[in-house]
């Protein structure tokens, strides 16, 4: 079954060699994500130093960018690697997309949605040779000449995962996507409570089923040396500021009411407008991190993996930003594909 990587590519230059390393580990994808690097860039390069793993990225900004630009990358990702690319595309929320990338934030669910049907139109124009027409609300393309015109992928046009948290947007996934990336900041209980259910509605509007989507379960993995309680608490803490940073936003609270901290996201909202990070890290309650984490010494890694994902996916991720591993969980995986993974 589908086990993938998120990592950081904190030097592009290293891309190839990361990506080697994580295919001869036994992972079957390695994404990116944007952060502060491109997303797209370090795949053109594992593309040429990898021969199984899928490339995709969890996820690339959409609403960064333009349906026409995203098919082109789409496309030459897709030839670049014979057919192994994944566009994974996320909305960000709206400070960044109007404050950071400078663009237009409105209706996120149904910018993506529409989004994903102009990206398949090019797509479609450019394998079939018909006119490309896609006249949506929010984006319009009607404009396709020979010189634009790459034609048929030799591999077909790659795949689309959507990145959801809320239930617009994870209806939306349900509804055009072939995948859901499900954000890390998740419990069994919220998956199974509000992300599911919210799937399920958009994959009815569509006439689809389950088995029609791959849902891509992104876990943080929290580790440390045995016996050693310096590393423990500074993996810990520095967990404890992801997920607080992540509580802190609006959009991400429902998780913590649903588990009785709601009243936690006010304060961590304040706090963050006052750029008090090591407080808001310190204020997120280590009782919660196992709840949104697997955490523990390594030898329990994976049996913590399979008890949270077994009868929701088959397809999970793990994360290896925060408290980054050298090995990439190597022996997790191991372990996990001794287990049936």
């Amino acid at each position: 079954m589908p086990l993938a990587i998120t990592v950081p590519t904190l030097d592009p230059r290293d891309a190839g060699r990361v990506f080697a390393e994580l295919e001869a580990a036994g992972y079957d994808t390695g994404f990116t994500f944007e952060s502060s690097h491109d997303p797209f860039l370090p795949l053109a390069v594992a593309s040429h130093t990898t021969e199984h793993l899928r490339l995709g990225t969890a996820v690339a900004i959409g609403f960064a960018r333009n349906p026409m630009v995203l098919a082109n990358i789409g496309y030459d990702l897709q030839a670049m690697s014979s057919g192994r690319f994944v566009l994974g595309l996320g909305s960000q929320i709206k400070p960044h997309i109007e404050k950071r990338y400078s663009e237009t934030w409105s209706r996120p669910a149904a910018r993506m949605r529409e989004m994903v049907q102009a990206i398949r139109a090019i797509w479609a124009s450019w394998e079939t040779g018909a006119p490309l027409r896609f006249e949506g609300e929010l984006y319009r393309h009607t404009l396709m000449t020979p010189a634009f015109d790459p034609g048929p992928n030799p591999f077909g046009p790659p795949p689309i995962f959507v990145g959801g948290y809320g239930p617009r947007m994870v209806g939306v996934a349900g509804e055009v996507a072939d995948g859901l990336t499900v954000h890390p900041f998740n419990t069994r209980r919220s998956m199974e409570e509000l992300v599911l259910p919210a799937l399920d509605t958009g994959l009815a509007r569509a006439g689809r089923a389950r088995d029609d989507i791959e849902v891509v379960w992104v876990v943080n993995v929290v580790t440390w040396p045995d016996g050693d309680d310096a590393a423990r608490e500074e993996a810990m803490l520095s967990i404890r500021g992801q997920f607080a940073f992540y509580g802190s936003t609006p959009a991400y609270a429902k998780v913590l009411d649903l588990h009785g901290y709601g009243d936690l996201h006010h304060e961590l909202n304040a706090l963050s407008k006052e750029g008090r990070w090591l407080d808001m890290a310190l204020r997120f309650p280590e009782e919660l991190v196992p709840e949104l984490a697997a955490v523990g010494p390594r030898d329990e890694l994976a049996g913590q993996i399979l008890d949270r994902v077994t009868g929701i996916t088959r397809s999970v991720g793990l994360v290896n930003s925060r408290n980054p591993d050298p090995t990439h969980f190597a022996d997790v995986v191991v372990a996990l594909r001794a287990a049936g993974l």
